[in-house]
């Protein structure tokens, strides 16, 4: 284990340098955002970048890591804001109308759906860390899909077409843009018409 610099306080073991390498990294993302570079991870932790390289391969894994870890919080919000709602097409238009709403406040979010630092959300919408945690998402709705007849491929191919949803209305909102009921009633109407029916060869039995 590396234990130069530190500010005088080396950690006693890897997993608590990558825990301590994580929360620089969350404290210069909350000051940086996705500008955040590795060299500003080792100067808020009093060390090299050569010691930060030991743990994460660059700034990319590095803060895709740290999304990931803060995500969590995310998630969780986001389900208990989707529980009382009964409907399945309708948890899925308020997800993704939260997660639309939600994503300039929070940092972390527009890094792991961006694939990371260099990635801009243009780019990265439907890299496997957006898709994995896109997939995610899906699975902490109160959404029955073995039920629905939703294959795997069928989870992956929803999870593409909400990401590219979702990197759509960020890039155009409409003209004018819509106000947020207006947003979440179109959501729920095209919902509600074709992105809760099986695939066809789930519906055959095949």
């Amino acid at each position: 284990m590396r234990t130069h610099g530190w500010k005088g306080d080396p950690p006693r073991d890897e997993t608590e340098a990558r825990d301590r390498i994580i929360g620089a990294a969350m404290r210069c993302i909350d000051r940086y955002g996705s500008k955040t570079r590795l060299a500003d991870v080792a100067k808020e932790l009093g060390v090299t970048r050569q010691t930060v390289y030991f743990y994460f391969d660059g700034t990319e894994e590095l803060l895709v890591a740290t999304a990931l870890q803060a995500a969590g919080d995310f998630l969780d919000r986001l389900a208990a804001h989707v529980a009382p709602i009964g409907d399945d097409a309708e948890i899925l238009a308020e997800g993704l109308f939260y997660t639309f709403d939600r994503l300039p406040h929070e940092p972390y979010l527009g890094i792991l759906l961006a694939g990371g630092h260099t990635g801009a959300f243009t780019q990265g919408i439907t890299s496997p860390t957006a898709m994995a945690f896109g997939r995610t998402i899906l699975l902490r709705f109160d959404i029955d899909w073995t039920a629905r007849g939703y294959t795997d491929t069928d989870l992956d191919e929803l999870v593409e077409l909400m990401l590219r949803l979702l990197q759509s209305f960020v890039i155009d909102p409409g003209h004018p843009p819509r106000s947020p009921e207006e947003f979440r009633a179109y959501l729920r109407r095209w919902f509600t018409r074709f992105l809760l029916v099986p695939s066809p060869a789930a519906a055959d039995g095949g």
